[in-house]
């Protein structure tokens, strides 16, 4: 097999992901899961897809990350493994978006507006 690559985004993180027959290893920016994500949470949610087909043992992925804060990272590498294991085998698809992997969360930061303090607060109002 061929090293597959695929790319997942949430909010302003990237996750661009190279697949690869191995032993179940994940390495993000040249450090492993388990240190780059010590919250045990957020390395669920990583291995979600993997642990849907049952293949965490079958693929090593190495991974580049930036962007964003950690919540973001692991959902955007979870989206860009589900990509992965759905270009490896097509017939996935209909599983992996069941549980909501394929989707991409297009929510983000909405912009602040002028003449406001943030987004959608407005100023305390005074009558008199």
């Amino acid at each position: 097999m061929e090293v597959v690559n695929a790319l997942g985004r949430r909010k302003s993180a990237v996750a661009r992901v190279f697949v690869s027959e191995g032993t179940g290893k994940i390495t993000i920016n040249k450090r492993d899961l388990a240190v780059y994500f010590p919250s045990p949470i957020l390395q669920f949610v990583v291995k979600q897809p993997l642990n849907k087909l049952d293949v965490a043992e079958k693929y090593d992925i190495k991974v580049n990350l930036n962007g964003g804060g950690f919540t973001g990272q692991s959902q955007a590498l979870r989206l860009a493994i589900a990509r992965a294991l759905v270009k490896i085998n097509p017939e996935d698809k209909k599983s992996l978006r069941a549980e909501g992997f394929i989707t991409r969360d297009s929510r983000s930061v909405e912009r602040k507006k002028p003449g406001r303090p943030k987004a959608r607060r407005r100023f305390q109002f005074s009558k008199r």
